[in-house]
């Protein structure tokens, strides 16, 4: 990058973060500015070649009427195309100066076509109109231009205007390129949604039904009973903290939205999992390095649906979850035995039952992963059972 466009950046930065109107306002300013200083006061369109007058007051008059509305072509193109017209024409006739605020007549033209809202067919048929009348006048006064050098200066003027028209097409078509898009996210956030609300309420439930089952066989024993209450007790309040969680991301913005706790951790998922009878063991190799809130969740949802999936499908199987943490990525696998006839791994495979309908379950976990760039893979083992295994980098987004 050279010296000279690293000083104009900062001025660029200004420019585009004026508001359109003040943007116009600077605009014409420079123009009008322009118009009066040397040599480029001199410089700018003629039409009709009379022969030229001193200036006067009336020059400087119809100067200033050709640069000072471009003030107003944003919020007003066809005023400031009329009054610059009007005054380009005058100036015209009266064989007035060459002057660089001329240049405001394309300026006008090219507004019309980009901002132009009402009457967008009318206008330019007017600018024609006003412009066969010019050259009317100008023939009248004694132009020694013919019909060709006015058909061509029309054609100059008609192509700056076409060029507004195509940056208004333009600019429409990017309009609805971004509303599609934003539809497109609103739409996957409400599937990203659904499937949190999905994770959140299938492993609870699910958990507190086996831990109710489990309570009416051990009726004679009040201890026991008492156990099975808390277990549940536990189950409902780690489930209400998490929907809370969820009710959190969905409400908060920016900053807020970065200091909601985390739903959980996995030492708690795997007591929970123990509390409903399934004997499972946690292994965790390294040390968990700081991760982004997507990675994070992440690692919870793949852990939870997996120890659902092994409540549900492979009740009082032995189930093992390994993490293992290394630089820029954390590695989740979770491994169940499976029973003698392979039920387990069948139906965890197929999806029966809500945990992979809809694009939910395992594959949703799988989209979730890939979506942050990692690695996901779900199926039997060859010496039995059933194996969840991810590779999630820890910078991954929300």
């Amino acid at each position: 990058m050279s010296a000279a466009t690293a000083r104009l950046r900062p001025l660029s930065r200004w420019w585009e973060s004026r508001a359109p109107a003040a943007r116009d306002r600077v605009f014409a300013l420079v123009v009008t500015v322009l118009s009066f200083v040397a040599p480029l006061s001199r410089i700018g369109a003629q039409l009709g070649a009379l022969p030229a007058r001193d200036a006067s007051v009336a020059s400087v008059l119809l100067t200033l009427g050709q640069a000072l509305p471009l003030a107003v072509r944003t919020r007003w193109p066809a005023l400031c195309l009329a009054v610059v017209g009007t005054s380009f024409a005058l100036h015209e006739s009266l064989g007035c100066p060459p002057t660089f605020a001329s240049l405001g007549l394309y300026v006008a033209l090219y507004s019309v076509g980009v901002h132009q809202e009402r009457l967008r067919r009318v206008v330019p048929l007017a600018a024609t109109g006003g412009y066969v009348v010019l050259c009317v006048v100008l023939h009248a006064l004694g132009s020694p231009n013919g019909l060709t050098d006015f058909l061509v200066y029309y054609m100059a003027l008609t192509a700056m205007w076409a060029l507004g028209v195509l940056v208004r097409e333009r600019r429409g078509h990017e309009a609805e390129r971004r509303v599609r898009s934003a539809r497109a996210a609103v739409a996957a956030e409400r599937s990203r949604m659904a499937r949190e609300l999905h994770d959140v309420v299938t492993h609870h439930v699910t958990a507190m039904v086996v831990q109710a089952g489990a309570a009416q066989y051990v009726a004679e024993s009040p201890d026991r009973v008492g156990e099975a209450l808390v277990a549940i007790n536990g189950t409902g309040r780690r489930a209400l903290a998490e929907l809370r969680f969820l009710l959190g991301v969905l409400e908060a913005t920016g900053d807020s939205a970065s200091r909601t706790p985390m739903p959980g951790r996995v030492p708690d998922l795997v007591e929970q999992a123990r509390a409903s009878g399934q004997p499972v063991e946690l292994v965790e190799d390294g040390e968990q390095p700081d991760m982004a809130v997507g990675a994070h969740l992440t690692v919870y949802r793949v852990v939870q649906e997996s120890l659902t999936n092994a409540v549900k499908y492979a009740a009082g199987s032995r189930t093992l979850v390994r993490l293992a943490h290394t630089p820029g990525w954390t590695d989740v696998e979770v491994t169940t035995a499976g029973t003698a006839d392979g039920t387990s791994e069948s139906a965890a495979l197929r999806g029966s039952g809500p945990h992979v309908s809809g694009g939910r379950g395992l594959t949703g976990l799988g989209e979730r992963v890939e979506m942050l760039g990692g690695e996901f893979a779900a199926g039997r083992r060859s010496e039995g059972g059933f194996r969840v295994y991810a590779r999630i980098p820890t910078g991954g987004a929300v």
